[in-house]
């Protein structure tokens, strides 16, 4: 039986050291430590031993039992480092690669268009303004003059929010005029551009939300006598500042909401329509 212990021990821990993979090592395991493996066949082999020798096999046994277990835990830990290698070298980024390029989109018409509106008016002095889409029906209705009862408050044109009425989703960006006139000194040059919200069908002309322009001007009498301003230096604007006398003519026809005493015009343009060509003639 000490042959045989001996040969076990010599046979696994070569077979394990030299296992490929960790599955071919599992089975090597089962093999050898198994419940039905050689050494537990070996071991109930002991009780046909002489009680003398039972001591010396049973040591044995143990040895060989403790080194093809070490055998396992070594190759084992061999084979994890493989795999890692393997897999870092797989995964390795060559930053010497040239990169792929990014596919950049292009910014939509509408935009483009209202940049380019946006520039000019800031090149004459205006501020943009930009206001909540969902609003109070008091700055989107009553306090321009658009009383209860009229046909554009009706439930069929507007989106409200509220069962009330007192919010809905804005139908023009006008309410910019009331919140300027309530929050901003004398002189007030703003343009109001952005989003508004409608009961529209879709076609081809209209939309249940749309872009809209819209702009106003409040200025003193002091100022409205200066000499008619130019556009800032060093924009892209080539109009003409709107406050000159052509367009102060056209202005006056203009019905506003606003306080008696300063002099003020007020236009819309809708959706983002040439509102220069349609005041200033």
């Amino acid at each position: 039986m000490k042959k045989s212990l001996q040969d076990l021990r010599e046979v696994a821990v070569n077979a394990i050291l030299s296992a490929p993979g960790a599955e071919e090592l599992e089975a090597l395991r089962i093999q050898y430590l198994g419940k039905k493996g050689a050494l537990t066949k070996l071991l109930k082999m002991m009780g046909k031993l002489d009680p003398e020798e039972r001591p010396a096999m049973g040591q044995l046994a143990n040895q060989v039992r403790a080194e093809v277990e070490n055998a396992i835990d070594k190759r084992r830990s061999e084979l994890n480092e493989m795999m890692l290698k393997m897999r870092l070298e797989a995964e390795t980024l060559d930053v010497t690669m040239p990169g792929k390029t990014a596919a950049v989109g292009h910014e939509h018409p509408m935009y483009i268009v209202l940049d380019e509106i946006k520039d000019i008016f800031i090149g004459m002095g205006f501020e943009i303004l930009d206001g909540p889409e969902i609003e109070q029906s008091d700055y989107n209705f009553t306090k321009l003059n658009t009383d209860e009862g009229h046909p554009a408050r009706e439930w069929s044109d507007t989106f409200y929010l509220t069962e009330d009425s007192s919010i809905l989703l804005r139908t023009q960006t006008s309410p910019m005029q009331i919140r300027a006139m309530e929050t901003k000194p004398l002189p007030i040059r703003m343009l109001a551009p952005g989003r508004v919200y409608r009961k529209d069908e879709v076609d081809a002309t209209h939309s249940p939300m749309f872009h809209q322009i819209e702009g106003m001007v409040i200025t003193s009498a002091a100022a409205r006598a200066a000499p008619p301003a130019r556009a800032r230096a060093g924009s892209r604007s080539w109009a003409p500042a709107w406050c000159t006398p052509r367009c102060w003519r056209a202005a006056a026809s203009t019905p506003a909401s606003i306080p008696a005493g300063p002099s003020a015009w007020v236009w819309s343009a809708s959706p983002c329509a040439d509102s220069r060509s349609a005041i200033c003639v």
